[in-house]
């Protein structure tokens, strides 16, 4: 049975910048229904739907199995409180970060009681931006913070922690939240169901080396942990998505190469070697600038499944 593969609906989608119900409501099939795509990655944004919970649930597609990340949620609660966070060792903003991931598991349940989907995946972040500086204190806030959260009733999902740029001194970066062996040992430690979740493009942030990911990739398979491996590009210059080593989502190299993504078909090879029977593959890539069709944008997410398809 072929590794199942989820498509990030919202990077491709330009209703969630500018709600237009009627190309989202297009778009949603549209993409489930692309070759080999099992479900669909949603944002969780202080909710189900930034603009409309009621619609989603509505207009999401039959048997879809959905992912669930509340990353743009934790980036703009960690703009607004520095300390906030299920790594932080502040235990305000530690309690903060579970009481949204509280409401994160209601919503899960809602997604299963009152539509046709479910939610298969729930990606967790290892807040607060530079946790690094804590040390051991981070690690262990994490790990009681896991143990905490994967007693609670999921619904069926599976959690797993989406590793994401690790502070770095001497760089900006773009989440700046654990290392991967931090979040690992804070796994470990925390003896709950939790994954590591991969993302090519924000490994690449970090490590600012192409060939680097694909070891970090065989690192997270060597730890028994690794559940999913997600493909998002990344650039180490400026272009069309913006600037160098921004968290745009770039698309694979040789379908749209004026991105200036590092992500080609050969690290994507390299990626599905280094990973293994990974249990869950994820295409994760932004439309590009001149994509505002649905039939356009499909057609960009099903060249980038394409080379994902060829290189298994």
């Amino acid at each position: 049975m072929s590794t199942p593969i989820l498509l990030s609906s919202y990077p491709l989608s330009p209703a969630h910048a500018q709600w237009d119900p009627t190309l989202e409501a297009e778009l949603l099939p549209a993409l489930f229904a692309l070759p080999g795509v099992t479900g669909l990655e949603v944002p969780w944004v202080d909710g189900l739907h930034p603009h409309d919970e009621a619609w989603l649930l509505a207009h999401v597609p039959a048997g879809a199995q959905l992912a669930l990340t509340a990353i743009p949620w934790v980036m703009k609660s960690c703009a607004a409180d520095a300390s906030y966070g299920i790594a932080s060792p502040d235990e305000t903003g530690r309690a903060k970060a579970l009481t949204d991931l509280r409401r994160v598991a209601a919503d899960v349940a809602r997604v299963r009681a009152e539509s046709a989907a479910s939610v298969a995946i729930v990606t967790l972040h290892s807040a607060p931006q530079n946790a690094a500086a804590y040390g051991q204190d981070s690690i262990d806030a994490l790990a009681r913070s896991l143990a905490e959260i994967g007693s609670w009733d999921w619904s069926g999902a599976q959690l797993v922690i989406e590793h994401c740029d690790a502070f770095v001194a001497g760089r900006a970066g773009e989440k700046r939240f654990l290392s991967m062996a931090a979040e690992l040992e804070a796994i470990e430690a925390s003896k709950a169901p939790v994954g590591m979740w991969i993302n090519w493009g924000r490994s690449a942030i970090e490590l600012q080396d192409a060939d680097a990911v694909t070891a970090q990739i065989a690192d997270a398979a060597a730890s028994g942990h690794l559940a999913g491996l997600a493909f998002s590009g990344a650039s180490a210059v400026s272009g069309a998505y913006g600037p160098a080593w921004l968290d745009a989502h770039l698309p694979i190299a040789e379908t749209f190469p004026e991105s200036e993504s590092l992500l080609d078909a050969a690290h994507v090879s390299a990626a599905l070697a280094a990973a293994g029977d990974v249990p869950w593959l994820s295409v994760k890539v932004a439309r590009r600038p001149d994509d505002v069709t649905v039939d356009a944008i499909v057609t960009t997410a099903e060249r980038n499944l394409a080379v994902v398809h060829a290189a298994r």
